[in-house]
Order: structure tokens, then C-alpha cells, then sequence
């Protein structure tokens, strides 16, 4: 069932570190690093944990000859790193996590042993449909109760079985009687990516392919071989067609994109956004699309259709309520008939402004990355003539939205090794065992990079995982307090 979920933190109390691990998954992914707090201050050799504080804990680990856990806390924007044994007790609680998530990661990584896991649905992605087993405008919580089953490999066969938990079976163990060896040791992706460097290339036979037609989903079937070259993190940018009406079509495009780009108009709702977007190489030229009457005489009130050259941030002195008050101000150049007139802009001005653009150069995608801020409007001009279809040619515009840095694994066919292809470790659900074959040649052939669409549900798992500390300071108030 699609769907992103807030998790609710649980009310019940761990009463040691020990119950913790037991019961909590901790593991390497950003999933699994979970946050507790106690309601106790924690003295510790050389720090104090003080009650309430958030300890994130990391991995489990043993130091010195003892089990125990890698934490951390964050004060003043710096990360104190710091070690509770398994032995520490005390009452540890869950705290709260403004995340969001799909179904699967819940199971995998949110539901602690032994204990049920309360949600609610996120408003975020909420289309409801007749397929939809939840009533329409549902805004309640969900407890999740895990049904388990076990994936079995079978000896002589390379398919995954599925076993339910509740089957009523006697279960003997012949461990020793058997080679572990002949059986096929099923592999995720994310199983892949966590081997070492060193035991790159491999062959591999997929075990159970994606689903898509797109390339190159589509040559990735049950029984393909396959080379695994490496492992690395690449660049994407995330970008989505520029449309009033939903639902919005999102892709990822590597930096490699060989299409050119024409700039298109972005809009900008409030004087705030246009200190945002200015910058050094250009002045910011903007169109009024929305009236404002400023509350103080010594700033400007803007009209309809009033054009503006963007300045520079200052602060002014204004009377307010009888009191001589400093805010934060805009200076701009308004743009008359024949002269300019200087003007200033209370920040807060909710307004509204369309940028026009005087540049008529062609950009490539990483000239685009180099020289601009984004959020960034563009158009294809040039398509890519490197791939038979190029889906971004079609759109008659896209926002650049931001960089991110995902994980990716270059793959070619064992068959036909002339071109390599990067697939998403992390967003593509396959199965794959490890043959023990040499590869032939180290030097991965030629790599199609392509541009990936991706669906509403994984553009906003991409968006909460943006960078929290590029994210430009909250919106002043919308009168000066």
C-alpha cells in the first residue's frame, strides 16, 4: 500500500541500553540511527547527558572487552560522540520523529521486537482512490501489528520461497549435515553495496528482477548475468515540471546530461525570496504581479505590474506604533519610463514577483549547478542526442530543485559488455547470488547515464532527506513584532 507514515513515539519505556539493542535496530543506513532520551541526567566520564537531551544512537560496537553502543548529542550545531555500555540502566524513551516513511521502511527498520508501532498518515502524499483501503479524508492513527515470513533458498533451486510464520511445521536443524556452500546466498542491492572495495568486479546472476520498462529495468530479468564493477556515490540533480495542475512529473538527472537548457521566469512570493535568489553576476530583474500597501510611509507600496532591479539586504529605521523601530529592508531600483527611482521593500512584504530573464544563452547542466542558486527554472533547448529518448525534451519546463548525492552501482550485461549502466542501490528492488566467475576485463566499458523518473512517493522520501543546513532562515514575521 503506498503511502508516506509519521511514526508516534512510543509512551512505553527501554529500562536499559541492553533492551535497546535487543528490541531496536541499529544499523548503518540513515534508518537505522534511532533517538532516545532519559528522563535522568546521565553522568559519564568526561560529559554529562542531561535529562531530556537527544542521544542518537549510532552503532553497536565492543570496546575494551565490552558491549556498547556509539551515541551522540548535538549542542550548539557540534556532535559529542560518546559510548553507554549494555549494562547502563535507567529509563530510556523513544523521541518524537518528524520524519516521514513508507510502509516498508517502517517494517524493516520501525517496528521494534515484540511491540507494535503506532502511525499516522502523512498529509504529504495523500491521494486517496477507490483502491485505497483507508476511508477518504482518513487523518487517524494506524497501530501496524508485523505479520512475519521467512525467505528460504532451497538446494537445486535458484528461486526465492516464501514461508509463512504461523504454517504448522516441524522445523529440524541439519546445519551440520549439510554444505552451507551448495545453497545460493541471496543478495539486496544494499547487501551489494556494503562489501568492501576490494571485492569489486563480480558476476552476478539476478535472482529476481525490478519491475519497469524504462533501460535499464527492462534487461534486468530473473536469470540475467551480470557484471558489478563498483560501488560509489553520484550526483543527481532533482527536478520537477513546472505546472499549476498536480500530480507533477519528478526526475533525477545525472550531471552528465548532455542537453542544453534556456531559462525560464521563476516567480517569487515574497520580497524575502528575492534576497534569496539574487546574486553577484546578474542584477535580479522583477515584474510586480501582486499589489502591496506598505504600513509605513518611508517604504515603498508596491502596484501591479511595477518592475524592480534587485539591490542588496539592508535594515531601515520606521515608526511603528509611535516608536522609532529597525526592520529589515530590500533596496530596489523601481524602473520608470525614462529613470530609476530608489526604493525599499519591508522583507516581510508578502507579495508577488515574476523574474524577467535577458539571457538568452544555452546552459549546460553543470554550468546551471556552477553559476546559479537553485531553486532554478529552465526549458530544454537542446535535446540529448546521446540516448534514442530524451523524456526532458517533452516537458515544456522544469524546476531545478536541488543537488543530491545517492548511492549507485555500475552493472553491465555478461552477454553483451559493451555499455555499463548505473542502477540506484536504494530505490530498485532486486535479488541477485554471487557466481564465482572471473571477469574478464576491470575497466567498465562505455556508462549510459540516464535520467531517472521517479514517483511522487520517492520525490518526497528525496526531499526529507535534503540538507538541512542549506535551507535558508525561517521567514520574518509578516509585521515587524
Amino acid at each position: 500500500f503506498l503511502g508516506l507514515y509519521q511514526v508516534v513515539a512510543d509512551k512505553t519505556p527501554y529500562v536499559s541500553i541492553e533492551e535497546i539493542t535487543r528490541k531496536v535496530f541499529i544499523g548503518p543506513t540513515r534508518f537505522g540511527h534511532p533517538c532516545f532520551y532519559s528522563p535522568e541526567d546521565i553522568k559519564l566520564a568526561n560529559l554529562t547527558i542531561k535529562h531530556g537531551e537527544q542521544i542518537i544512537f549510532n552503532s553497536v560496537e565492543e570496546v575494551n572487552g565490552t558491549m556498547a553502543v556509539n551515541c551522540g548529542v548535538v549542542r550548539n550545531n557540534q556532535s559529542h560522540s560518546f559510548t553507554l555500555p549494555l549494562s547502563q540502566e535507567g529509563k530510556f524513551y523513544e523521541c518524537e520523529d518528524d520524519q516521514i516513511y513508507t510502509l516498508k521502511e517502517i517494517a524493516e527498520w520501525k517496528i521494534p521486537k515484540c511491540r507494535n508501532r503506532i502511525v499516522k498518515l502523512s498529509n504529504t502524499l495523500h491521494m486517496w482512490d477507490s483502491s485505497n483501503p483507508l476511508p477518504e479524508n482518513f487523518d487517524g492513527c494506524l497501530i501496524l501489528t508485523p505479520v512475519y515470513e521467512v525467505q528460504a533458498v532451497m538446494k537445486f533451486r535458484k528461486d526465492i520461497v516464501h514461508i509463512l510464520s504461523d504454517l504448522d511445521v516441524e522445523v529440524k536443524d541439519i546445519t551440520d549435515c549439510y554444505d552451507i556452500s551448495s545453497f545460493l546466498q541471496p543478495l539486496s542491492l544494499e547487501d551489494v553495496f556494503e562489501r568492501t572495495s576490494k571485492e569489486f568486479p563480480m558476476v552476478a546472476e539476478i535472482m529476481d528482477g525490478p519491475l519497469g520498462s524504462q533501460k535499464p529495468y527492462n534487461l534486468l530479468y530473473t536469470g540475467k548475468e551480470i557484471i558489478i564493477y563498483k560501488k560509489y556515490q553520484a550526483t543527481r540533480v532533482l527536478a520537477s515540471e513546472i505546472r499549476s495542475d498536480s500530480p507533477k512529473r519528478h526526475f533525477l538527472i545525472p550531471i552528465s546530461y548532455k542537453g542544453k537548457f534556456k531559462r525560464r521566469p521563476r516567480e517569487f512570493p515574497t520580497a524575502y525570496d528575492l534576497e534569496i535568489a539574487r546574486n553577484g553576476k546578474e542584477q535580479l530583474h522583477v515584474v510586480a504581479t501582486k499589489a502591496f500597501d506598505s504600513p509605513h510611509k518611508e517604504l515603498f507600496s508596491v502596484s501591479v505590474g511595477d518592475q524592480f532591479l534587485v539591490q542588496q539586504r539592508q535594515t531601515s529605521e520606521v515608526l511603528y506604533e509611535g516608536r522609532k523601530k529597525v526592520i529589515d529592508v530590500l533596496a530596489c531600483e523601481q524602473i520608470l519610463s525614462d529613470t530609476y527611482k530608489k526604493v525599499l521593500l519591508p522583507m516581510y512584504m508578502e507579495g508577488g514577483f515574476v523574474e524577467v530573464i535577458h539571457d538568452k544563452k544555452q546552459y549546460q547542466l553543470s554550468e546551471i549547478c556552477k553559476e546559479f542558486r537553485l531553486p532554478f527554472n529552465v526549458k530544454v533547448s537542446v535535446r540529448d542526442l546521446s540516448v534514442e529518448e530524451d523524456v526532458l525534451a517533452a516537458v515544456p519546463g522544469l524546476q531545478f530543485e536541488e543537488e543530491i548525492t545517492d548511492s549507485y552501482l555500475l552493472i553491465s550485461s555478461t552477454s553483451s559488455p559493451a555499455e555499463s549502466w548505473e542502477i540506484p542501490v536504494y530505490r530498485l528492488n532486486m535479488t541477485i547470488h554471487l557466481l564465482s566467475k572471473d571477469v574478464q576485463t576491470v575497466v567498465p566499458p562505455a556508462t549510459k547515464t540516464t535520467v531517472e523518473e521517479i514517483s511522487e512517493q520517492q520525490y518526497y522520501m528525496m526531499r526529507r532527506y535534503e540538507n538541512q543546513a542549506l535551507h535558508p532562515p525561517p521567514r520574518p514575521p509578516k509585521k515587524p513584532t
